[in-house]
């Protein structure tokens, strides 16, 4: 792109040249993983040296953290009914009847719109890729306005390949255009991994536009991963949401990823952490200020051209496309919450000690997406158009979000109770001393209504039951929340804190695929 900012595809320090600040670069680097080890080390030693102070800090971030649960809890309500109010609409007769009203002038009609889907995939059966696909079909928007990317990995063997060809062959006739490529190994400047994987895909896929003479601006992308199940309203809902959005051209737009398709076979920590990760995202719907495109999201090709796609240098592609347009376009790009789902897998692997280390590297993997705080704060030293007051907002939230993920849990479960510990004995002998444990007990006792409404909101989103499950899984399914705290420092925190730490000391991260692994499903 020949207007495009050099910094819009910077992956890591080492890209930067010494004369564009490549030393400020790796400072920015640094910087979350100093932020959240000095949280650690100054509560350490603050319960050895001042204990008494300690314990009315923690006191009062514990009351913080049950405000903030309350908060949560009260958006998680909010999204939750206005997705089961979304899923009740029949939205392609929605665009389709004389009454829908386009606002914002870009189109004459919803059947210009095209729906372009990328499907990156690895090594994921035949069965897995399928289902995705036969999802896509069954979907209510006419195939002939949808063109289907499936795009393969060189690296993953001649049986992916086959697997590619397979599925071309089995429905390549039954959308407007079919394309099947191949990204190849090796190519210079590049990780492997997904952002590599679709940004081959996508100028393959312009060149494909481009014969066939479609506008940009009528074009939505999604890229989905290869697990992603979407009903059969979804790409009628992404229309609407898109042809009613203020300036459309200047956003992408974000479903809500269920990590259910197969939780019943997930182990319990397994599913509490995909029950989280979904209501997680659930909350994000009601916060549109926070919200940033993360897994399967949907964007204007138009906007996917002008930063010349995702960037193949990096793990979390599907953040930092949101950034990339941020910059490109000096503020001017939101997120869209589309209020409505679609359906990923929770992590399985073949043993429950093998879902575990899998949860763990997934979850490292995800806050990984900590490498776009030194990106956008690089770009925003670079970029003067961008408002102040933008900077200012985004880079708060991307700082507080990536801090909390680390050291909240850890301070609330664990260092909570150090001043009693180690305090020494003239503060044990303390009214404070003795009334911490009990306070913090209280608080943390009130602050269980969350964990109650995730339970409760865990048995209504769950899919039906497998026959070979009794109805006592239910009753596991409730009791299953009992593992929160766990969860949240070792598959949540700790997994957090490894990333930060990796991207303090250089350490860059290579992209991790997540093992699908379905009864049904014989490999990864």
């Amino acid at each position: 792109m020949e207007n495009l900012p050099y910094y819009i595809h910077i992956g890591n320090a080492k890209e930067v040249k010494p004369q564009e600040g490549k030393y400020l670069y790796r400072i920015l680097e640094i910087m979350p993983g100093v932020l959240a080890w000095g949280t650690i080390i100054f509560i350490i030693l603050g319960s050895f040296l001042w204990p008494v102070f300690m314990a009315f800090f923690i006191i009062a971030f514990d009351v913080y953290w049950f405000i903030k649960t309350i908060y949560l809890s009260l958006h998680l309500r909010v999204a939750f009914n206005q997705m089961q109010r979304n899923l009740k609409i029949n939205w392609l007769e929605k665009i389709q009847g004389p009454h829908f009203i386009i606002t914002n002038g870009l189109t004459k009609n919803w059947q210009d719109i095209y729906h372009l889907i990328f499907l990156p995939f690895y090594k994921e059966d035949y069965f897995v890729v399928q289902n995705t696909v036969e999802s896509l079909l069954k979907s209510e928007y006419p195939k002939e306005k949808i063109i289907l990317v499936l795009a393969a990995e060189e690296k993953a063997g001649p049986e992916a390949i086959k697997i590619g060809r397979q599925i071309e062959r089995d429905y390549k006739d039954r959308f407007f255009r079919f394309l099947l490529t191949v990204h190849p190994v090796g190519l210079e400047k590049e990780i492997a991994g997904k952002g590599s994987n679709i940004a081959w895909a996508g100028q393959k896929a312009k060149e494909l536009i481009d014969a066939s003479s479609i506008d940009y601006r009528n074009i939505l992308v999604s890229a989905l991963d290869i697990d992603t199940i979407v009903s059969s309203q979804y790409f009628a809902r992404l229309t609407y949401v898109f042809l009613t959005a203020s300036d459309p051209l200047r956003a992408s737009y974000q479903p809500v990823p269920f990590y259910t398709n197969n939780i019943w076979e997930a182990p319990s920590p397994a599913r509490v952490v995909a029950f989280s990760a979904t209501f997680w995202h659930t909350i994000q719907q009601a916060r549109e200020e926070r919200l940033r495109t993360f897994s399967s999201h949907s964007m204007p090709f138009q906007a996917l051209v002008d930063v010349n796609f995702w960037q193949r240098n990096m793990v979390s592609e599907d953040s930092r496309i949101f950034f990339q347009c941020f910059l490109r376009y000096d503020g001017n790009y939101r997120v869209v919450p589309l209020n409505y789902p679609v359906s990923m897998d929770a992590n399985v692997a073949h043993s429950f000690w093998g879902t575990m280390v899998n949860v763990y590297k997934q979850q490292r993997r995800w806050g990984w997406g900590v490498e776009n705080i030194p990106y956008l704060f690089y770009g925003f030293i670079k970029n003067k158009k961008i408002p102040f007051g933008k900077k200012l907002e985004h880079g708060f939230f991307m700082v507080e979000g990536f801090w909390s993920w680390s050291t909240n849990a850890l301070i609330v479960f664990i260092l909570g109770w150090l001043p009693v510990v180690v305090g020494g004995p003239i503060f044990n002998q303390t009214v404070l001393s003795l009334n911490l444990p009990l306070i913090t007990r209280y608080i943390m006792t009130a602050a269980m209504v969350g964990v109650i409404s995730s339970a409760v909101l865990s048995i209504i989103i769950l899919p039906p039951r497998p026959p070979q499950y009794g109805r006592f899984r239910y009753l596991i399914m409730v009791l299953q929340w009992i593992l929160m705290p766990v969860t949240m420092i070792l598959l949540g925190a700790l997994p957090g804190f490894d990333a930060q730490t990796r991207l303090m000391f250089g350490k860059y991260m290579g992209f991790w695929v997540t093992p699908k692994i379905r009864s049904n499903s014989k490999t990864s």
